[in-house]
């Protein structure tokens, strides 16, 4: 949960360079919080009181160079990804593994990081998938990619041991089309989002939903709680 005390946290954010990353990393700067920026950016790594504290440059399959950063943050939110029309087979290779298997080995990692924490305080990691896990997104490669991470943080979420879930906090982030340099037609601002992220976070909730579709706010909980009764199906007939 997002710390109100004057002990504030540290925010990790990939994707800080993006039209959301921008406006979380401002919104928590305001609030207080120190915040890492992961970007894959060579150009935005502009520095001043509405971008990251610090910056970090890194490459999808590299994930596991940057644990001495990732020891560091509190909460991290995985909020990177590609759009991208292209109807070539390395168009859904690489959707493939910057949308869903890089954000999986983050959250691998983070892991990892939070078995080892001493500190009483748990860590958190928020993993952006979107709406279109379910639902249409013009983009095949795209829903394919976000389906895939969709499944991945729901059967990590519910197979987790307790003395992992006593260590970390796993939310998934559903959220509907914002306004971006990948969506320029989105209907939400980045901004608004930001905002409803800041104040859902700390609701104990795993869903943090943000949409104008009424469906999503129905869908989701349904298809997370099946996902819950299967899992727990398997791990008793197993056991």
């Amino acid at each position: 949960m997002i710390n109100s005390t004057q002990n504030k946290q540290t925010i990790g954010i990939t994707g800080a360079s993006g039209a959301l990353g921008k406006e979380l990393t401002k919104l928590f700067r305001q609030k207080g919080y120190k915040v890492i920026g992961f970007t894959h950016s060579k150009n935005n790594c502009k520095k001043n009181l509405e971008s990251p504290n610090e910056w970090v440059k890194w490459e999808c399959g590299k994930e596991f160079s940057l644990k001495k950063h990732l020891e560091k943050i509190d909460i991290l939110i995985l909020n990177h990804g590609i759009y991208d029309l292209s109807r070539e087979n390395s168009n859904y290779e690489k959707s493939i593994e910057i949308n869903a298997l890089s954000k999986f080995k983050f959250l691998n990692l983070f892991e990892d990081i939070a078995l080892t924490n001493d500190s009483i305080i748990k860590k958190e990691i928020w993993i952006n998938t979107s709406e279109a896990e379910l639902f249409p997104a013009l983009n095949p490669s795209y829903e394919i990619s976000k389906s895939l991470i969709g499944q991945l943080v729901s059967f990590k979420k519910n197979l987790l041991d307790q003395n992992i879930k006593n260590k970390l906090i796993i939310k998934k982030i559903i959220l509907g089309p914002f306004k971006s340099e990948l969506n320029p037609i989105g209907i939400m601002s980045p901004k608004f989002v930001s905002k409803k992220i800041y104040a859902l976070a700390n609701s104990k909730n795993y869903l943090i939903i943000i949409s104008p579709n009424p469906l999503t706010y129905l869908i989701f909980p349904l298809k997370e709680f099946f996902n819950f009764l299967y899992c727990k199906i398997i791990y008793k007939y197993k056991s």
